[in-house]
C-alpha cells in the first residue's frame, strides 16, 4: 500500500462511521471517539468488518484442523472455445462477472489441497440465496441491537447477488487460505475497499503487507503478532469490477507472503475484465 491511495470515497465513508452516535459503538469502544481520528478508526474497525461482511479478523490456525476433503477441487469449467460467442464465465467491459462462483474462484493451485471449511460454509461454496442471507445475519453478531437492523437494510440496498468462498490448504500442512467472492454494487464495492484500505494502513491495528504488482486497487495487512508468535497471518483485500475479494492467510511464522501475494495475484487475473482466463 502506498500514501495517499486511499479513493476519496473511502474518507466519505470514515465520516459516515465517526458520525454514529455513541449510543451505538459498543461501550468498550467509547473513548476511541474522543482520542482522536486513528484511536476512532480502530474503535470503528469492529463495526466496519460487520459492515463488509467477510471480515477482517483472523482466528488462530489450529495445530490440526477437522478432517476435511483432502481430494482436489473439480475444476471449472473452462470459457468456451475461441469461436464460441459466449464463455460460460468472466466479465464484460463494464466490470460486471457472470457465471457461477466456483467457477470465477481461482482453482486449487498445485501443491495445494481442498482446505478446513470456513465457518458453516464448507471449502468449495457457491452459496445460495438462503445461505447468503445467513452470512449477513453473521455480519451483524456482535454489534449492538440498535445497529442490526441498519447493515442489514444495507445489504438489501445493495442488492447481494452473489458469494463464493474456497479453501487451499499447503501439502504441507503449513499454510491455510481462505478466498471469498462477494459480488454487489460496483460503487460500494469499491467504497468498501478503498475503507478496508484505510482500516489497514491508518488504524494502528495492522503490520503494513506486502504489495501486489499490477494491481494498485489491492492491498495486503498484518494483524499485529508478538515477538515468538509461531502463527502469522496475511490479509489481503481488491475490488474487481462487481465483485469484492479478499483472501485471509494463517500459517507457521514466518509466513511466506510471496507464495500469499502469488495466489492473490492469480485470483485476481481470473477476474480481471473483459473476460476470465481459464
Amino acid at each position: 500500500m502506498t500514501e495517499n491511495s486511499t479513493p476519496e470515497v473511502a474518507d466519505s465513508t470514515l465520516e459516515a462511521v465517526e458520525s454514529t452516535p455513541e449510543s451505538l459503538v459498543p461501550e468498550s469502544q467509547a473513548p476511541a471517539r474522543r482520542t482522536g481520528g486513528l484511536a476512532l478508526r480502530a474503535g470503528a474497525a469492529v463495526v466496519v468488518a460487520a459492515l463488509l461482511g467477510v471480515g477482517i479478523g483472523v482466528g488462530i490456525l489450529k495445530v490440526k484442523y477437522p478432517d476435511t476433503a483432502t481430494t482436489a477441487a473439480p475444476q471449472p469449467s473452462a470459457s468456451a472455445p475461441s469461436g464460441s460467442p459466449k464463455p460460460s464465465f468472466g466479465a464484460n467491459s463494464s466490470g460486471y462477472h457472470f457465471g457461477s462462483m466456483r467457477d470465477l474462484l481461482v482453482p486449487v493451485p498445485n501443491g495445494y489441497q481442498l482446505g478446513p471449511d470456513s465457518g458453516a460454509y464448507g471449502n468449495d461454496t457457491e452459496l445460495t440465496a438462503d445461505q447468503r442471507t445467513s452470512w449477513v445475519e453473521d455480519a451483524v453478531l456482535g454489534l449492538p441491537a440498535k445497529m442490526q437492523q441498519g447493515v442489514r437494510d444495507r445489504w438489501k440496498e445493495l442488492h447481494l447477488r452473489g458469494a463464493g468462498v474456497r479453501t487451499f490448504r499447503s501439502g504441507q500442512d503449513d499454510l491455510v487460505v481462505t478466498m471469498w467472492l462477494v459480488q454487489y454494487q460496483q460503487d460500494a464495492v469499491k467504497a468498501d475497499n478503498a475503507l478496508v484500505e484505510a482500516l489497514g494502513s491508518d488504524s494502528g491495528l495492522f503490520r503494513t503487507g506486502p504489495d501486489v504488482p499490477g494491481h494498485p486497487e489491492a492491498h495486503c495487512y498484518l494483524p499485529f503478532a508478538a515477538p515468538g508468535d509461531a502463527i502469522d497471518s496475511l490479509i489481503c483485500s481488491a475490488a474487481e469490477g462487481d465483485l469484492r475479494v479478499e483472501m485471509r492467510v494463517e500459517g507457521i511464522a514466518p509466513l511466506p507472503k510471496d507464495k500469499a501475494v502469488t495466489l492473490f495475484t492469480q485470483q485476481l487475473a481470473r477476474l480481471a475484465s473483459p473476460g476470465a482466463s481459464a
